[in-house]
């Protein structure tokens, strides 16, 4: 504990005010990303657009995946024009992007903006990343990180919480509250000192062709490149997390007797984070963050003895055997214990695969070559889209394995219903409460079994960063 308070207080203002914004902008981004797989495929009677699970898979997926692929452009963009002017640039699209989401509903009109917010994003993660690179050295990168994540994860935690206080008013409060919060990196930005970055006087079109060329060099090593393909199993995995457990836990789990307990005991935390007697999906899938934010610190410290490869895998096994217990059952307290576990493996994986990248990255190009270590998420990303998507949709999709069985039993049922509304009448049709028919679904389709796909990716993704330890790097590793 001593020699990490020592390492702490290496670091420079910068590396604190970078972190500060950072805590912001997550609070900002979590704040509807946690909720917006709900908002997409949610009932229409409670604020939901009710899209498929398909059409949020591709919204999700290929949204946030070039999101996660811009930085390649955006990190040279900001090594031209200057960190905080970028900064600026990306909080302005940000804020105006929040404000307007909510007032389109159709597929085409949510994705186009949607794409507009995943620009801002982009322009923002190059600039912070190589910030905290720059203010690190090979003595605290590790501690440094750790702490970068779990400002990650006070804002990932804060964002929801409040969001979620003002969803039953109105939807759109969501994205109103995240404008605010990422309004406040405006004044941040005022006492951000910009860290020492070789400043060029190339044109701006020699400089994009510079980005083909680096890119050209980046694929020539494959070694890298293998190290990048292997880490998108882990995103695939992990992205679950946002892309299809809030849904899960919304069409399948009872957290009823979480209510109940909320109401006698907290009931601001029943009124506030349950509506008609239930818990809010996001509510729960949210302590993956309050778990990061309480042990990160010491996690980090047990795993900056360790070398970065050795900890990835490790970390990779303990978040996929969490993670897929999760999808397992539809007891909440069960699923508690599977999101602890979840958020150790996370924990010691993903910061470890930050600071690889940053630790190999020339001294000259960090905000560019920082950018490649956001292309395993965009991979991720696109993979994740698939399994939220089409995947989750055949095997486990409470409307789409409602359908099914009412194709079974013949059941006339009126059109330009809500899903909730959908259900009640199945539920009446069959003779049946909707928790009971709830069950009968349950048993009959067994939607947990996408467990299995879960578990099979991040295992997968685990063996081969296993393997490719051992060819490149032996004993060494």
């Amino acid at each position: 504990m001593i020699s990490t308070l020592s390492t702490i207080k290496k670091f420079p203002r910068t590396f604190w005010i970078a972190n500060t914004i950072e805590l912001f902008e997550r609070w900002a981004w979590y704040g509807f990303f946690m909720l917006f797989a709900n908002y997409l495929t949610g009932s229409s009677d409670e604020g939901g657009l009710q899209f498929s699970q398909v059409d949020k898979g591709i919204i999700m997926g290929v949204g946030t995946a070039i999101l996660y692929f811009l930085p390649v452009i955006t990190g040279a963009i900001a090594d031209k024009f200057g960190y905080r002017q970028v900064l600026s640039l990306a909080f302005v699209i940000y804020a105006s992007a929040f404000v307007l989401l909510p007032h389109f509903e159709t597929f085409t009109g949510v994705f186009i903006m949607y794409l507009y917010l995943a620009v801002g994003a982009a322009l923002f993660k190059p600039v912070i990343s190589a910030t905290i690179a720059k203010t690190t050295t090979d003595e605290t990168s590790s501690i440094g990180f750790g702490i970068f994540y779990m400002m990650v994860n006070i804002g990932a935690f804060l964002g929801p919480m409040l969001t979620l206080i003002f969803k039953s008013s109105s939807t759109d409060m969501i994205f109103y509250i995240s404008a605010a919060m990422i309004s406040v990196n405006f004044i941040l930005l005022l006492f951000y000192r910009e860290p020492d970055r070789i400043k060029s006087n190339e044109p701006l079109i020699k400089i994009i062709a510079q980005i083909f060329v680096n890119i050209v060099t980046v694929v020539k090593d494959y070694k890298f490149v293998l190290f990048l393909v292997i880490a998108s199993g882990f995103w695939t995995m992990y992205l679950q997390l946002f892309f299809t457990l809030p849904v899960f836990i919304s069409q399948w789990v009872d957290t009823s007797g979480m209510y109940l307990y909320f109401s006698e005991n907290i009931p601001f935390i029943a009124e506030n984070y349950g509506h008609n007697g239930i818990m809010e999906a996001e509510f729960i899938t949210n302590f993956d963050a309050l778990f990061i934010i309480a042990f990160q610190i010491i996690i980090s410290s047990i795993v900056m003895r360790w070398n970065a490869l050795s900890a990835m895998v490790g970390g990779f096994i303990v978040a996929t055997f969490g993670l897929s217990l999760s999808f397992f059952t539809q007891d909440i307290t069960y699923l508690f214990v599977a999101l602890f576990i979840f958020s150790i493996g996370e924990m010691a994986s993903s910061p470890k695969i930050t600071e690889y990248i940053g630790r190999i990255a020339p001294a000259d190009k960090k905000a560019l070559y920082m950018g490649f270590s956001f292309i395993p998420v965009f991979l991720g990303n696109i993979f994740a889209g698939y399994i939220s998507g089409g995947v989750y949709q055949r095997l486990s999709d409470k409307p789409t394995l409602l359908h099914k069985e009412v194709m079974a039993q013949g059941l006339q049922i009126p059109e330009n219903l809500s899903h909730n509304e959908y259900f009640s009448e199945v539920a009446k049709q069959l003779g049946m409460s909707t928790e009971r028919l709830t069950d009968y679904l349950w048993t009959t389709y067994n939607p947990s079994q996408i467990w299995w796909v879960v578990a099979s990716i991040g295992l997968g993704a685990a063996i081969s960063l296993a393997v490719y330890n051992i060819v490149f790097f032996g004993k060494k590793q």
